[in-house]
């Protein structure tokens, strides 16, 4: 699978590469790590034509900057790769950094990582949005980083039932090896999750644990150690409070819902497990 991973400088940045050595992947993936330089951003709509003496010379010696911290920056990326032993190779391109992320992600690419935040707190702020931009907009799968890398020996999977739900749990079985260490080890363990309404008809609840049973009878033939988890309230608040109760390593989910509502209910799901998850979060597209 081709995967692109953002740079920015950052440490979120940096994770956003070391999260994919961490991944029990079937098979060896391709790394593509992109640092976007956006020179637009230095000059704001009012300079774009100049009314204060100098203030040109800054504009220049900030975009010279950048373009410094770039080089840098891809150095330091190809160093990880190195480290690490993945394969890939490191580009710099310049644009607007959402539209370029996306540009790239539409070249055949199976998976985005990117970190949560960036490098002070204007760029936490804009990380923050392009995250969000990439979860709702990019062609692809998409990796939020937001911690340091570790090992995924627990994966929290949040489900539907509808054909994202059944996306997410294919991405598990066609991508990820069920035991991290070869055959003979302990399998990868996956928490099924599903949540349902508060109502008083026990049969919303049975067809909740039917639908998380045969989700994880495909997970537990495919080799995953599997943990059904049928939960009564809202689906976000549910994925996530199992998450933390399980300390899961990473939480899985598709990107959208059954039907026109519910797309955008499992939209702004999505959303709020991104922006409150303790771990990475993987929005299967």
């Amino acid at each position: 699978m081709k995967i692109l991973a953002t740079a920015d400088g950052s440490k979120h940045g940096t994770w956003a590469i070391e999260w994919l050595a961490k991944i029990p992947f079937a098979a060896e993936p391709v790394v593509h790590v992109l640092h976007v330089v956006d020179v637009a951003s230095v000059r704001a709509p009012f300079l774009i034509q100049p009314m204060i003496v100098g203030t040109e010379r800054y504009i220049q010696s900030e975009v010279k900057r950048m373009e410094t911290a770039a080089k840098s920056t891809k150095k330091e990326s190809q160093n990880v790769l190195a480290t690490l032993g993945l394969r890939g190779t490191v580009t710099i391109d310049q644009g607007g950094v959402a539209a370029t992320i996306m540009k790239h992600a539409q070249r055949g690419v199976g998976l985005l990582s990117i970190g949560s935040r960036g490098l002070d707190a204007l760029d936490r702020f804009m990380l923050g949005s392009i995250s969000n931009h990439a979860i709702h907009h990019a062609p692809c799968s998409v990796l939020v980083v937001k911690e340091r890398p570790r090992r995924v020996r627990h994966v929290v999977l949040g489900i539907d039932g509808s054909g994202a739900s059944d996306k997410a749990v294919q991405f598990l079985v066609r991508h990820i090896n069920p035991t991290l260490d070869g055959p003979g080890h302990e399998p990868v363990m996956v928490t099924v999750t599903h949540a349902v309404p508060r109502v008083k008809h026990p049969e919303v609840k049975e067809t909740g644990s039917k639908l998380v049973q045969r989700y994880g009878a495909k997970l537990s033939k495919s080799g995953f150690q599997v943990r059904e988890s049928v939960r009564l309230g809202k689906p976000a608040d549910e994925i996530l409070a199992v998450a933390r109760q399980e300390k899961a390593d990473l939480i899985v989910t598709g990107a959208k819902g059954l039907g026109a509502v519910r797309r955008v209910l499992l939209g702004s799901v999505s959303t709020r497990v991104v922006q409150h998850a303790h771990c990475g979060v993987l929005v299967v597209r």
